[in-house]
């Protein structure tokens, strides 16, 4: 076997392979040991019809594309691994010359990952971020785990009021004829949820049990069922109970109930700390962003298509397991939402190829500065997992192997490299009481959060929300 370098531009790398005659008549052979058993010809019995008499009988080439089958896994590998490739994604494969004794010829082109001389690293202009936790921000943790705890009691003495749940049946209609999903028996619903469609939660305010009321509405305008978008309905509503949350007192009792502290001041201490922490998190994780952000804007360079469809499928994959969190799938979503796997992927695309790009720019800074992670950061990572997911430190070894937490380290080495070196300055401090949106790093961090075990009051929950709604 030769192979034949011939050359690299653009992302794609080619090279040939020549198969000596005597490589390609031994590939045949065990071409033949492999599938005898398929041929049936008359006066052999299956699996002992000689190789010569099948080539006779189906041609010559009867074993050609298996006998290159065979050869070609081994030769590609030992190729890229002689030219020092890093190909991603499949080779495309021509067999240009076969058999008459001349042995076999095969073209490959693969696409392979790009190399960018890396500039502008350093000095890059950020704004750092920085998220502050106030009192208020603590008194509205409390009132979170307060709510989790609250008893859930039956009202019979008043109408139903904003933040009680109802049970309802409902039937709904669009020019006097019932529509598809409109319709609901013994529905539960919180008043203020915004889980009906607008005006209808305020209207079921003030009705007392065994109530009827026609309470009209109109759609919105970009409703997901179009035959109901920014039409006017009326909606047969009779309320059936009411029932609302009991809070209990905020008090010692409630820290003792609800927690391992003792007192209120203790739960509040707790609470503020974990705000904090969570606070650090976000600012962190906002300024790495940033900052991987703008050395993407700061080096321009094309990519294989081959690998922003592998950055699409991980993405997708990812998201497929963030709704199974929540009992769905990726294809019931698509189908829910009316839309299609390519719609999914054309407009996650930027963000696949800004993805892509960060690894391999990083990837370029780490070894332009010679960033390494040490054996005993590894150990630490390892302690450091085992005890945020509760299992043995061998375990998370066998899930993680050393050399590629080593390179994960060593990225995230590179990006406080990347902050330390960056031009900053301070952008307006945020409030943590608002939601931010998780931040997502360019390796797409997979460890998941320790979350910290509150009790809960069990109750009863609402079937999810109609059509209609």
């Amino acid at each position: 076997m030769k192979t034949n370098f011939t050359k690299a531009e653009n992302n794609l790398a080619e090279f040939i392979i020549n198969f000596t005659e005597e490589e390609f008549k031994d590939a045949i052979a065990k071409a033949y040991k492999q599938n005898s058993s398929q041929f049936n010809i008359p006066g052999f019995r299956k699996g002992k019809v000689p190789q010569k008499m099948i080539e006779q009988y189906y041609g010559v080439e009867v074993f050609y594309e298996d006998a290159v089958n065979l050869l070609l896994p081994d030769a590609y590998d030992k190729a890229v691994e002689e030219f020092n490739l890093d190909a991603v994604g499949r080779p495309s494969v021509d067999v240009t010359e076969i058999g008459d004794g001349k042995g076999v010829t095969v073209e490959f082109k693969v696409a392979i990952k790009p190399v960018p001389e890396v500039k502008n690293y350093k000095g890059i202009e950020i704004e750092i971020v920085e998220h502050t936790v106030t009192d208020s921000d603590v008194d509205s943790e409390i009132e979170k785990l307060r709510d989790r705890n609250a008893r859930i009691i039956d009202v019979e003495d008043r109408a139903a009021a904003n933040g009680d749940t109802v049970t309802i049946d409902f039937e709904g209609f669009v020019d006097g004829v019932a529509f598809p999903g409109g319709k609901g028996e013994g529905f539960k619903l919180e008043l203020g949820s915004g889980q009906f469609i607008p005006g209808f939660e305020p209207q079921v305010e003030g009705m007392k049990i065994d109530e009827e009321k026609t309470i009209d509405v109109a759609f919105p305008s970009d409703y997901h069922a179009e035959e109901l978008a920014g039409k006017a309905a009326q909606f047969n509503v009779k309320l059936h109970a009411i029932s609302a949350k009991e809070l209990p007192v905020l008090d010692d009792e409630f820290a003792k109930d609800v927690s391992e502290f003792d007192t209120l001041a203790e739960l509040r201490a707790d609470a503020k700390a974990k705000l904090e922490e969570s606070a650090q998190q976000a600012a962190k994780s906002q300024n790495e962003n940033a900052v991987i952000e703008k050395l993407v804007e700061a080096n321009d360079f094309d990519i294989p298509e081959e690998m922003i469809e592998s950055q699409l499928e991980n993405m997708a994959n990812d998201y497929n397991m963030r709704l199974g969190q929540q009992g769905l799938t990726l294809e019931k979503y698509l189908e829910i939402t009316g839309t299609t796997i390519e719609d999914f992927n054309e407009q996650n695309k930027p963000m696949a190829i800004s993805r892509v790009k960060a690894n391999i720019l990083l990837e370029a800074v780490t070894k332009a500065e010679n960033i390494e992670a040490t054996d005993a950061d590894v150990e630490a990572e390892y302690v450091k997992m085992a005890e945020m997911y509760g299992m043995d430190a061998e375990k998370i070894q066998s899930y993680f192997p050393a050399e590629m937490l080593k390179k994960d380290l060593a990225i995230q080495k590179t990006i406080e490299f990347l902050l330390d070196n960056a031009k900053v300055k301070k952008a307006e401090a945020k409030n943590t009481a608002a939601k931010k949106p998780a931040a997502k790093k360019a390796d797409d961090d997979k460890k998941a959060e320790k979350k910290p075990a509150v009790k809960k009051t069990t109750t009863k929950k609402a079937p999810a929300k109609k059509d209609a709604q």
